[in-house]
Parts: C-alpha cells; structure tokens; sequence
C-alpha cells in the first residue's frame, strides 16, 4: 500500500525509527544497515513493506530500494518471517546477501540468529536463481547503469521471472531505446521473456 514515507526522524534506535510525516508518527523496523544511514533531527525517506496481521499492523523500512528488494525475496520463502528477514539484513549488507546466496554459502548464512542449516539451504535454493552473486551485477542493479534499468529488473523478478533473463531482456531495451520508461521496458520486457 505505501512506496516509502519522508519526513523527519523524530527518534531513532537500532531497531526502530519514528517518522514523523505532517504531524503522525509512523514507527518503522529498521535494519541495521539501514540504522547506519539515519540521523535523528534530520529529514529522510524509507521505502517501506506494510505487514498486516491478526494483531498487528507493521510497518518495515529501508533506505534503499535493492535492500527492500531482498527482504521482499527473503519473506517469500517458506519459514523465513519479517522478522527473520531484518536479521538477516541487520547481519550482512544487501551486496553480502546476494554474494552469499549467488555463491551458495549456506555456512555463512547459519551464522545469523535464528537461521538453521536447514533454513539456509532452502533460502539459497528458493533464491539462487533469482540472485546473481559474486562480480556480476547483484539483484536490482546495484552498480546498475540507470534507474530504468534497476527499476524494470526489480519488477520483473518480483514478478516471478529469474534476475539474469529479466536483466538480459532489460538491458537489450534499453540498448536499442535508451529513452524507454520503466512502463515502457517493462510491458516490452514482458513480450520477450
């Protein structure tokens, strides 16, 4: 429902950051990554995933998209929850993720709390091919060449279509039209994939 919420930080812990948006205080998970980049007193945008449950509606904030990105891959594989996911982006940083899983280093992954072998195997197996690690282009174009470019890939892989084909398809787009938008891309991408 929400793209991202901007406005001042009013309070700011590890876990936790307070927002405050024309007079509401919106309180946001955070990761640790994203706790590095915030000051509190000064005005900020986090992209934002809504979970709403029985008991609870809650709100997940990142700074970057790419990190939004990763939680939304790792809250899609059965057993991993919100909350598991912060962790995990709270123990290493997107890039370290995506290098960890592209390279199938369970082992490191049981190093977070929380994550046991079994756990790590099925992220890495459910996530492997949606992921490319090591020196390539990481997922949602990290290092990527324009925000058309990361914007298209990230759509097309939370559309259910492997990262590498998706980017691919995108960057042949944009390399015959470098003009094309992201709806543009998108709905070409779409006919080739």
């Amino acid at each position: 429902m929400f793209e991202y919420i901007s406005g001042e930080i009013v309070d700011l812990t590890p876990t936790n950051a307070i927002i405050d948006c024309q007079g509401i205080g919106y309180n946001i998970h955070i990761s640790l990554y994203t706790y590095q980049f915030l000051k509190t007193g000064t005005r900020d945008k986090l992209f934002v995933y809504e979970a709403i449950r029985e008991d609870a509606h809650l709100l997940y904030g990142f700074k970057e998209r790419s990190e939004r990105a990763l939680f939304l891959l790792l809250i899609s594989v059965s057993g991993v929850g919100a909350n598991t996911a912060r962790m995990i982006l709270s123990s290493m940083s997107p890039a370290e993720l995506e290098a960890t899983i592209g390279s199938g280093n369970s082992k490191l992954l049981k190093t977070v709390k929380g994550i046991g072998a079994k756990t790590a195997e099925r992220i890495i197996v459910d996530l492997k091919d949606k992921i490319k690690g090591g020196d390539e282009t990481l997922l949602v174009g990290i290092g990527a060449s324009s925000q058309v470019e990361t914007e298209a890939i990230a759509a097309l892989v939370m559309l259910g279509f492997v990262q590498s084909a998706a980017a691919k398809v995108v960057r042949k787009l944009l390399t015959d039209s470098p003009l094309l938008s992201v709806e543009q891309v998108i709905k070409s991408a779409l006919k080739l994939l």
